[in-house]
């Protein structure tokens, strides 16, 4: 489905305002990303090498699907603004800060034991 073909245009402030949501979205992936890259390669004595690759995959599979939920929430809230209809409820922010609690926990436990 091609979404320039759905309902009408909205106003392009609201547009933008919607892509600089999106671009928000691919820079937590990105830092996501940077975090499991780091974390595997800068810092090989922090815990044995299963745990920490373990970790840092989990970090760049969530910067993936941050990546790509990013972009269907852009898609269905530009389809909301175009049909004229409330924009969708997120549960993504419960995600990320339960994703970073999680991470925190893990790296702190890591630190604990490596020192």
């Amino acid at each position: 489905m091609k979404i320039s073909r759905v309902g009408e245009a909205p106003d392009y402030r609201f547009s933008l305002a919607n892509e600089r949501t999106f671009l928000a979205w691919i820079r937590t992936s990105l830092v996501f990303l940077a975090a499991g890259v780091g974390l595997d390669q800068l810092a090989p004595n922090l815990a044995t090498p299963v745990v920490r690759e373990a970790l840092a995959v989990l970090l760049c599979l969530f910067a993936g699907s941050l990546a790509v939920g990013g972009y269907l929430r852009w898609l269905s809230n530009e389809r909301a603004m175009r049909l004229k209809e409330d924009l969708p409820y997120t549960r993504g922010l419960l995600l990320i800060s339960l994703m970073m609690a999680l991470v925190a926990v893990v790296v702190i436990v890591m630190v604990l034991y490596a020192g």
